[in-house]
């Protein structure tokens, strides 16, 4: 049996058994979408977000697209990680002086990471037309310390390793331009400090399979197991009618995340619901964020669905490990 090894015990976490009859190695919950649209005064849509264990319940960073059209980053909180209240004033970053950061154009599709007893918040900043990550820290879901752009745009789907990885902080990417085009590969670059990066190389090429034949990205944390690191991604297929946005999964080496030793062919999710194939931006799965039980080792996975809501799907890592395994090329 698989094992998460570097996890904890969340007994309260969101869960829902696999429906009976179903051979799909992860399921959607049943009353979704956890967050339609409105859900307060200044927000019309909220989707590509992240939440982590806070206190007696959950806290994170969630992309709001305001009735301007324009995405920003809001701090939500919930008690059971399906009910949510988000603030209605946007965050305002501070330097490491305490002093205000000038607001970018637009903030979105947001990354937390518990590490090192902080929460770092990994996100894309738009800024005089131009797309690259930003990285943030916090305690307390109060204040938000921004760090120096860690790469030059345009670089997006940035996401960091819960631990240090031979004594170095470890991040994937997607190095890409503004649209849809020949870029899309998943890169690992490495930091001793989270200020200077370097040591960029290359994890995973798309194009394996149709449904990633444009391009891929790095989604939620990743998740160290026995077997390594289980990574959930996102690919995209170009069809007649348009994108689709589908999850898939690697598990890269514990020691070397640029090694892969399984590689899935298949998708373990598409757009099928009508809130994934209907909405601003139509068939649409996009994984951000996953609360995962040590004990039991159940898996919460959080996804955008349509670029207008935010989803709750369910796996165990036996499942999802076992069908990577299987479906490995």
């Amino acid at each position: 049996m698989s094992k998460i090894i570097n996890g904890t015990s969340l007994p309260n976490m969101p869960w829902e058994d696999c429906p009976e009859g179903y051979n799909r190695p992860v399921w959607r919950y049943s009353a979704n979408p956890i967050i339609r649209r409105h859900p307060n005064a200044v927000a019309d849509r909220v989707f590509n977000s992240a939440l982590v264990p806070f206190e007696d319940g959950y806290a994170g960073v969630f992309r709001c697209d305001k009735h301007d059209g324009c995405p920003f980053l809001f701090v939500g909180r919930s008690k059971d990680g399906i009910h949510f209240e988000l603030e209605e004033e946007r965050i305002h970053f501070v330097d490491e002086n305490g002093q205000p950061v000038p607001d970018t154009d637009w903030q979105y599709d947001p990354r937390v990471i518990p590490l090192e007893g902080k929460y770092y918040v990994v996100w894309c900043d738009d800024f005089s037309a131009s797309a690259t990550i930003s990285v943030a820290v916090t305690t307390d879901f109060k204040t938000f310390v921004k760090y120096d752009n860690p790469f030059l745009p345009n670089n997006r789907n940035g996401v960091l390793f819960p631990r240090k990885i031979n004594g170095h902080y470890c991040m994937l990417s997607r190095p890409s331009d503004l649209g849809h085009t020949p870029f899309g590969d998943i890169f690992l670059s490495q930091s001793k400090d989270m200020t200077y990066w370097g040591k960029h190389r290359l994890v995973l090429k798309k194009g394996w399979a149709s449904w990633s034949a444009l391009k891929i990205g790095a989604g939620p944390v990743p998740i160290e197991i026995d077997e390594g690191w289980l990574v959930f991604i996102h690919g995209v297929q170009s069809t007649c009618s348009g994108f689709v946005y589908s999850m898939g999964a690697i598990i890269v080496d514990r020691d070397d995340p640029t090694k892969i030793l399984y590689h899935c062919q298949d998708y373990l999710m598409a757009p099928e619901e009508l809130y994934e194939t209907s909405g601003f931006v139509p068939n649409v799965v996009f994984p951000t964020c996953t609360l995962a039980d040590a004990e039991t080792g159940r898996i919460a996975i959080y996804y955008g669905s349509a670029d207008t809501y935010t989803g709750l799907a369910f796996t165990t890592v036996d499942k999802v490990v076992d069908y990577v395994k299987k479906h490995s090329i």
